[in-house]
């Protein structure tokens, strides 16, 4: 009863930030925005599982018990699956080689596993994460900041500081283009593009030709902008599955719990304990 009242105060939280979202759609970015109904779902069937095992336990009701126990062993299997899955497809590691001095990696799109490349490539997918990218401001940020020197960080290969795979793959071309470095500023980064554009045989040299000075478009395009955020995507989703084993752990332990509070109830039915 203890561990559903939290639970359903928990949930109450996450619908409210649900609602939240919603009533500021007007304000906030289309990522965020993309948020609010996943949320206020999530937050429902947390509060209806909640309250099954909170009037089970309160009524003492072996119905209501069975039903709560029989969620709880599908929502168990449900993490099970995912933790599982999140941990075979970001098993590869797709941020290859270490540009010589620099403070970041090349991501190869080609390098991940199938199933996300296939996610990336799908324009449908691909264009809502191309704008929730460029609103976030990614580019502007590591261009204005003290702590990244635009020539420093992109091309004299002097590590002011770190440049996170977005940044790496999305802010600037490849550096196989052999595009002169400009200038940097709040704004993002420009590039001189040469007449004779280098060509080889690497996937990820097709994104010189993507490449725009634009600061709408830069690289958000190509290939390397893809992988930079498969890269973020994989480090996330392997933080999110330690979490999970962890919450597998509890469930484990809420689904103990319920299936001794049915042996309980069921056995003092039997000897007219209630």
């Amino acid at each position: 009863a203890i561990l559903n009242a939290l639970t359903a105060l928990l949930s109450m939280a996450i619908i409210g930030s649900g609602i939240w979202l919603a009533t500021r759609s007007s304000s906030i970015s289309d990522c965020a925005r993309s948020l609010q109904w996943p949320l206020i779902i999530l937050g429902g069937l947390l509060l209806a599982v909640s309250l099954m095992g909170l009037l089970g336990a309160m009524s003492r009701s072996t119905c209501l018990l069975c039903l709560y126990s029989a969620v709880m062993l599908l929502l168990l299997l449900l993490v099970f699956c995912f933790t599982v899955f999140a941990f075979v497809v970001t098993y590869k590691d797709g941020a290859g080689d270490a540009i010589a001095s620099k403070g970041f990696k090349e991501a190869h799109l080609g390098s991940y596993f199938s199933w996300l490349q296939t996610q990336v490539s799908r324009e449908s997918v691909w264009s809502k994460i191309r704008a929730c990218v460029a609103d976030s401001h990614v580019c502007r940020d590591v261009a204005a900041a003290d702590k990244y020197s635009a020539v420093s960080a992109f091309t004299l290969g002097e590590p002011a500081g770190r440049v996170s795979s977005i940044q790496s793959g999305c802010c600037k071309p490849p550096p196989d283009c052999g595009f002169g470095f400009v200038s940097g500023s709040g704004s993002g980064f420009t590039y001189n593009m040469p007449i004779a554009r280098p060509t080889t045989t690497r996937s990820y040299d097709t994104d010189c030709a993507l490449w725009s000075n634009d600061r709408s478009e830069l690289c958000y395009s190509c290939g390397s902008c893809k992988a930079g955020v498969l890269e973020h995507v994989r480090k996330d989703w392997r933080k999110v599955s330690i979490v999970n084993v962890v919450f597998l752990a509890f469930l484990v332990a809420v689904y103990t719990v319920s299936c001794c509070a049915i042996r309980s109830v069921r056995r003092d039915k039997r000897y007219g304990y209630v």
